[in-house]
């Protein structure tokens, strides 16, 4: 289409205007359209060669690591927590001393923080028909169902990593309630079996990771719904099972001096803060193992190895949540 040309006596301005397309333009785009060039084709040589750790990236962006573990583990410590001090109400004394010890493990605590816990437990001169009559049964019924939440929660970080929807509520009603009575089984165990029945640590890592491996094995299978067969879930376990084990014995090695510093700093506040902070840490854990396990089930080389599953859809890269279709 032609240019009309201005009137007599007008200067041209569209002279004056930068011709779009020119050389300079294509200059200065050269570099950067080399550049994503680059990026792309090396983006694409990399999911050739490690399509696990591509796989891996774009799951954990998925399912979101930092505020899927920040939930869980505030469900944990919201509703969890209480739920262990309404059995260490009603629980004989033998087992609260077995949940004390758990938590001290657990939590690494030593020096004024373990003191605080055992005045809180109490375990060998507590009043407990007071305790009872203060909780009662339905305080304790309702503690029960609220600590469901940090099941579902649970439930929602293994169907994430597997990029399953949601299960059905009145099919896996009662697993949220097995599981989070099962984990007080486990912890009331966990005491006798971290010190290696007697034996020392040297049975008592082996004991604990073992321990972990079946329970996370059975947790995975439980709380999907027994969707999905139980070898595929092994990966996840070993990878759980593994983390819990080197962040018990880490915290025996880094919570005492922070809680003694948090203590000092805040007094009996800057324990809450910094066990919840050691709580998020676990809860991370949680979450990128369980993902990886789910990621290396279903991709080479172990995919070889282990039953054919349909393969997910390509996870959206975002804090989308496939468990919740429109979220």
């Amino acid at each position: 289409m032609a240019t009309a040309a201005p009137p007599p006596g007008e200067p041209d301005r569209g002279a004056d205007r930068p011709r779009r397309g020119g050389r300079g333009t294509r200059a200065r785009r050269g570099p950067w359209a080399a550049g994503r060039a680059r990026v792309l084709a090396a983006r694409r040589a990399a999911e050739r060669r490690f399509p696990v750790l591509t796989e891996l990236t774009a799951r954990l962006l998925s399912v979101n690591l930092l505020d899927a573990a920040t939930r869980l583990a505030a469900q944990l410590f919201l509703t969890a927590v209480p739920f262990m001090f309404v059995v260490a109400a009603f629980a004989p004394q033998s087992v609260r001393t077995h949940l004390l010890d758990s938590a001290q493990d657990l939590f690494g605590l030593d020096g004024k923080a373990k003191h605080q816990l055992e005045e809180l437990y109490d375990p060998q001169g507590g009043d407990t028909d007071t305790e009872r009559q203060t909780t009662g049964a339905i305080g304790a019924v309702v503690t029960l169902l609220t600590a469901t939440a940090s099941s579902r929660a649970m439930a929602r970080v293994c169907e994430r990593a597997w990029l399953l929807p949601r299960a059905a509520a009145r099919l896996v009603a009662w697993r949220w309630l097995a599981w989070i009575v099962a984990w007080v089984a486990v912890l009331v165990l966990q005491g006798p079996l971290r010190d290696g029945l007697g034996a020392g640590p040297w049975l008592g890592v082996p004991l604990i990771f073992a321990a972990d491996l079946a329970v996370w094995w059975w947790s995975q299978h439980l709380l999907l719904g027994a969707r999905l067969p139980w070898l595929p879930l092994l990966p996840g376990a070993a990878l759980t099972a593994a983390a819990m084990t080197a962040l018990s014995v880490t915290a025996r090695l880094y919570m005492p001096p922070a809680l003694d510093r948090s203590l000092a700093t805040y007094g009996p506040l800057g324990s809450v803060f910094t066990l919840l902070s050691w709580l998020v840490a676990i809860c991370v854990a949680l979450t990128f193992t369980i993902t990886a396990g789910a990621v290396l089930a279903t991709e080479p080389p172990l995919a070889r190895f282990l039953p054919a599953l349909p393969r997910p859809p390509a996870p959206a890269c975002g804090p989308a949540d496939p468990a919740r279709p429109g979220s």
